[in-house]
């Protein structure tokens, strides 16, 4: 309890909430033309991206969640709503009884592919068009070194 904080300085403030605004702003203008563009959320289309990249289209809902950051009760609820549109389906595991698998559609992969152009054109527009290389490649490294760190710790 006794220990100091490590206030931010002025700079630290500025990168973080320029940081924080950035990602909130970003995040909530691609979703909206996602959403928009092709009927699919932000939430939607991480998960079909997810299934799309790996061969076989699926996931154990485990993995998933994992991957996504997402509580086990978000998941669940997302799954059953997209498995509703007919954009995946829920896959009993044959190895362990309690586990399942989230398996991408044809109509899933549509979707994705009818999206996913789109998707690519805003974040140029929005985001790679105003980076330089130079630029690109610090925020690649920084945001990977940080990501590293944070899969050690949730360990």
């Amino acid at each position: 309890m006794g220990e100091t904080v490590r206030w931010l300085t002025p700079d630290e403030q500025h990168a973080w909430r320029s940081f924080v605004r950035l990602q909130e702003r970003l995040g909530g203008r691609l979703a909206r033309l996602l959403q928009t563009e092709s009927g699919l959320s932000a939430a939607d289309f991480a998960v079909l991206v997810n299934l799309t990249d790996v061969p076989e289209g699926r996931r154990r809902y485990q993995d998933l969640a994992r991957v996504l950051e997402w509580e086990k009760s978000r998941m669940s609820h997302h799954i059953a709503r997209m498995a509703g549109r007919g954009l995946v389906v829920r896959e009993e595991c044959l190895e362990d009884a309690r586990g399942a698998f989230v398996v991408i559609t044809e109509a899933g992969r549509t979707a994705i592919e009818a999206a996913a152009p789109l998707h690519v054109e805003a974040v140029r527009e929005l985001f790679l068009d105003h980076v330089t290389p130079a630029e690109l490649r610090v925020l690649g490294d920084v945001s990977e070194r940080i990501v590293e760190k944070l899969d050690g710790d949730a360990s």
